[in-house]
């Protein structure tokens, strides 16, 4: 097998390297732990990620034990109107939600934390609830286990079947990339267009006024005799 490794291409192994520190990057930003507060009107806490169109997203959220408090969760995505993608009332330990993207943008993943039953504002303000909130986007979203048991996979099998989906997510995001790049030179050209045309009729603007400027007051300065 080393021998193997040794013989690779040095660009093959760039781009193995590369799609590895890529996924542990993903993966060390898409889990995050924290304390949310209860408030009788409370304001959203939203956690947001980059997505693609037809992307699918499995948010896990774990929320811990508290009394008199109940968490809501929304997925939204980042357009003007905030558009739902799924809401769910009252979770409680491990919920798991999927959804698909319809755009592309960021979905954000909102939880309130409401105070429920009579109790004093001070009282309240200590109360919170720990939640450790987990977000798959994409290839890391796909449950390979599920796959493997359906099709009747081999470990090796299913392992090319992760390696598959990596690298295409990675050959899509380079597209999408490669057309993000194209809108900004085309709109770079676009504007440099624009500031030139506009300088040139600046410029035939001003020269014209200053002809007649020069022609007007010759004429006034005749009609004065002030000048042959």
């Amino acid at each position: 097998m080393a021998c193997r490794i040794s013989r690779l291409p040095a660009s093959l192994l760039s781009f193995t390297l590369f799609a590895l520190l890529f996924l542990s990057a993903l993966d060390s930003v898409s889990a995050i732990k924290f304390s949310l507060p209860a408030h009788r009107y409370p304001n959203a806490k939203c956690i947001w990620n980059a997505v693609h169109e037809n992307q699918l997203v499995i948010v896990t959220a774990n929320v811990g034990a508290g009394p008199n408090q109940r968490v809501d969760v929304e997925i939204v995505d980042s357009s003007a109107n905030k558009n739902v993608y799924l809401s769910k009332r009252g979770i409680k330990g491990e919920t798991r939600l999927a959804i698909t993207t319809h755009a592309e943008g960021e979905v954000g993943v909102c939880l309130k934390n409401h105070v429920e039953g009579d109790m004093g504002y001070e009282e309240a303000s200590k109360l919170s609830r720990i939640v450790d909130l987990d977000v798959d986007i994409g290839a890391d979203a796909v449950d390979y286990n599920a796959i493997a048991n359906q099709e009747s996979l081999s470990g090796l099998e299913t392992e090319m079947r992760k390696i598959e989906g990596i690298i295409k997510e990675i050959i899509d995001e380079m597209s999408y990339l490669k057309n993000r790049e194209e809108r900004f030179t085309m709109t770079n050209v676009s504007t440099n267009e624009r500031v030139q045309n506009f300088a040139w009729f600046t410029i035939v603007s001003l020269t014209g006024l200053g002809v007649w400027q020069i022609l007007h007051l010759r004429a006034y300065f005749k009609r004065k005799y002030l000048i042959d």
